[in-house]
C-alpha cells in the first residue's frame, strides 16, 4: 500500500487528505495547528508531531501551505522535510510559491536521491473536496508518471493533453493520458 505523509491540513489540505483516504492510501499528516487536522485524525489520519516525522517511511511527501516562507520551512527547517525522508521519497509541493523555490527543492531531492514535483493547484476549497482542481505540474515525466494515481484523486484527469515542465529547463514536454 502506497503510504503519503501530507503536510497542510487547512482549507485544501483537509479536503485532499480525505481523497486520498476514500481511495484507501494509507495517510499520515501535520500540520502547525493539531485542530485543523482533528476530524482528519478520527477519520484514520495518523498525527504526527512535525515535518520531520511526517515524512519519515513514506512513499510520498505533499505539502500545501500558506506561504513560500512556510514552504521553505517545511522543507529545509531542522525537523523538516529534508531531514526525515529517506532515499527514493517522492516529494510534491502544491503551494502556490516561487520558481526559485521549487527548483532548489528539486536540486536537493536530486542530491538526497529522492524526487520532487512543483504542482501548484487552482479550484479552491471546493475543488479540494470534490476533486476537480486543477494541477499544474512540473517536474520530470518519470517522477509526474508515479506520482499520478495520487494526483488523480485530485483532478479529473481523462482524456487531455498533461504538459510538463522540466523544473530546470525552458523546454516543455507534452504528454497525453
Amino acid at each position: 500500500m502506497t503510504k503519503i505523509g501530507f503536510i497542510g491540513t487547512g482549507l485544501m489540505g483537509r479536503g485532499m487528505v480525505r481523497n486520498l483516504m476514500k481511495a484507501g492510501f494509507e495517510v499520515q499528516v501535520w500540520n502547525r495547528t493539531k485542530q485543523k487536522a482533528e476530524a482528519l485524525i478520527q477519520e484514520g489520519a495518523t498525527w504526527k508531531e512535525n515535518a520531520l516525522e511526517c515524512s519519515k517511511d513514506v512513499d510520498f511527501v505533499i505539502t500545501i501551505v500558506g506561504y513560500p516562507k512556510d514552504v521553505e520551512e517545511v522543507y529545509f527547517g531542522k525537523k523538516g522535510i529534508f531531514a526525515g525522508a529517506k532515499e527514493g521519497t517522492t516529494l510534491i509541493d502544491m503551494t502556490t510559491t516561487s520558481p526559485k523555490l521549487a527548483q532548489k527543492i528539486a536540486q536537493v531531492a536530486a542530491q538526497k536521491q529522492m524526487f520532487a514535483l512543483d504542482a501548484p493547484v487552482s479550484g479552491g476549497q471546493a475543488g479540494a473536496d470534490n476533486g476537480t482542481l486543477a494541477i499544474m505540474v512540473g517536474g520530470k515525466e518519470e517522477t509526474f508518471n508515479k506520482a499520478l494515481p495520487i494526483l488523480k484523486r485530485w483532478e479529473k484527469i481523462s482524456d487531455c493533453k498533461v504538459q510538463l515542465a522540466l523544473v530546470n529547463t525552458p523546454k516543455w514536454l507534452t504528454k497525453s493520458h
